[in-house]
C-alpha cells in the first residue's frame, strides 16, 4: 500500500492514512483503506483498532475531481464500502484526529466508535458550499448530535473546533497537542485491557439495541454473551475478589 500503513502491537491495530499534508482521499486511497480494514476482520488477536493520520490534517476530504459525473457513481460505491467494512468490524474503532477532519474526512471520523481529538482539530461538512451534500454525515450526524445541531452543520457548511465538538457530543475527548499521542494511547488502553470477547459482543449489542430494541439485546445476551468463557470468568473473578484472566473468547 502506498497511502495506508497498518501497525499491530499489544492487541491494538493502528491503521494510518499516510498522504500528508492533508490526506485528501482519492479512489485509490479509498481502496487501500478498505483493504486495510478488511484485513482486520476475524482477527481475534486485535481488540481495538485506531484510525489515525500522518500530516497536518486528519483528512481534508475526498478528492473533488472524483465527484464529477463520470466518476461519482464509482466513487460513492467505493467510499461507502469503507463504512460497510468499518461498521462490520467486531473491534471498537477509535479515530485519533490530530488536525482538520473535513468533508469525507469528517465522515471517516464520525464513522468510528470513538473520537479523540487534539486541540488543533476541527470538524465540518462543507459540501453544501459546493452544491452537494454528504450522505454518510447526513445519516450519522442527527443520530450523534441531534437533528438541530446536525442541521446547522450540514446546511451551513460551518466548522466547529475540538472543544465545541466535544460539547455537542461529537468527540469523546480533547487532548493538548503536546500530549496528544499519550492521551490517545491512554484512551485506547482503557479498552485494550478488557476482554476481547466482551468488547466484540458489547459493540454488536449496542447496534442491535439501536436497530431492533431490547428483546433482541436480551436474546443476544443470553444466547451469545453468556456462552463465552470471559463472561463466566469476569463474574467469578468479581465474586472471588481477584483480577480476571481473560481468554478473549
Amino acid at each position: 500500500m502506498s497511502t495506508i500503513t497498518i501497525e499491530k502491537s499489544n492487541n491494538i491495530a493502528r491503521v494510518v492514512m499516510n498522504k500528508p499534508p492533508l490526506n485528501v482521499v482519492d479512489i485509490a486511497m479509498m481502496q487501500e483503506l478498505e483493504a486495510a480494514l478488511k484485513s482486520l476482520k476475524g482477527d481475534s488477536e486485535t481488540k481495538v483498532v485506531v484510525l489515525a493520520a500522518q500530516g497536518r490534517a486528519f483528512s481534508a476530504g475526498v478528492e473533488v475531481a472524483d465527484h464529477t459525473p463520470d466518476k461519482v457513481d464509482s466513487m460513492i460505491k467505493i467510499f461507502h464500502g469503507i463504512f460497510h467494512t468499518l461498521w462490520s468490524l467486531e473491534q471498537p474503532v477509535v479515530a485519533a484526529v490530530q488536525g482538520a477532519a473535513l468533508g469525507g474526512g469528517c465522515e471517516l471520523a464520525i464513522g468510528c466508535d470513538f473520537i479523540v481529538a487534539s486541540e488543533k482539530a476541527k470538524f465540518g461538512q462543507p459540501e453544501i458550499k459546493l452544491g452537494v451534500f454528504a450522505p454518510i454525515a447526513t445519516l450519522m450526524l442527527p443520530r450523534l448530535i441531534g437533528r438541530m445541531k446536525a442541521n446547522e452543520l450540514l446546511l451551513t457548511g460551518d466548522t466547529v473546533d475540538a472543544r465545541e465538538a466535544e460539547r455537542i457530543g461529537l468527540v469523546n475527548k480533547v487532548a493538548p497537542v503536546e500530549s496528544f499521542e499519550q492521551e490517545v494511547n491512554a484512551f485506547v488502553n482503557r479498552l485494550a485491557v478488557l476482554s476481547g470477547a466482551a468488547l466484540r459482543l458489547s459493540k454488536r449489542a449496542i447496534t442491535l439495541g439501536i436497530e431492533k430494541g431490547l428483546p433482541e439485546v436480551e436474546r443476544y445476551y443470553l444466547n451469545d454473551l453468556m456462552q463465552t468463557a470471559d463472561a463466566v470468568e469476569g463474574l467469578n473473578a468479581f465474586m472471588e475478589k481477584r483480577n480476571p484472566v481473560w481468554k478473549n473468547k
